[in-house]
């Protein structure tokens, strides 16, 4: 694709480097961009500029905020001694359009895989322990991607907590198909699955 302007083809690069979008769909966003008045492109640009610097992760869950607790973790009406814990802010936003959870999160920001160099310490395990030892947490809730490596980093997490005696583990029914992700699993089948969760037993997930 030939360009008369470097500016130009600087911005189709821009936009090209977004999930999905190809050189085509890059230039299509650049002369959108283009022909809107300046003022509402220099807007464009601040809002992003100020999204990458000022958006933070949640000391306590680890989901997106604008301060440091989110709106989940602060929210009184929300159940805190139900955990739901999944592997990234993706599946927060995904449960979250279900309508059908009223507890809290906690993200770990990846799942267990050797394969890709992803060991336990690289995931927050351990703040989701010190969260249980702050509070009084009731039930655990492992809402992680039905796959070899979900199942091992739930097993994980399950015989990290087994010294909490109070602790009741279920997981998300398996109208989630295994080896699916819950970003992409329509809102009615991912609602009913944490609605219709399931007691956890760790040899169960790791022998199926």
């Amino acid at each position: 694709m030939n360009f008369s302007s470097k500016l130009l083809e600087q911005a189709v690069l821009a936009f090209s480097q977004l999930p999905g979008v190809g050189k085509k769909s890059a230039l299509r966003y650049a002369l959108h961009l283009m022909d809107q008045p300046k003022e509402m492109t220099e807007q464009f640009t601040a809002d992003i500029g100020a999204f990458r610097s000022l958006l933070q992760k949640c000391t306590t869950c680890g989901h997106l905020s604008d301060t440091t607790h989110c709106d989940i973790c602060v929210d009184h009406r929300r159940d805190r001694q139900v955990i739901c814990v999944v592997e990234s802010i993706r599946d927060v936003l995904a449960i979250e359009a279900t309508n059908q959870y009223f507890g809290v999160y906690h993200v770990l920001g990846g799942i267990i895989s050797p394969i890709d160099g992803i060991s336990p310490e690289d995931l927050s395990i351990d703040l989701l322990i010190e969260r249980i030892e702050k509070s009084t947490v009731a039930e655990v809730i492992l809402a992680i991607r039905p796959t070899i490596e979900g199942d091992t980093t739930s097993y994980y997490i399950a015989k990290r907590l087994e010294k909490f005696d109070q602790l009741k583990f279920s997981i998300i029914s398996r109208g989630v198909s295994f080896g699916g992700e819950l970003e992409f699993t329509d809102e009615i089948t991912l609602g009913r699955s944490i609605q219709g969760r399931l007691p956890y037993d760790p040899n169960v997930m790791i022998n199926t």
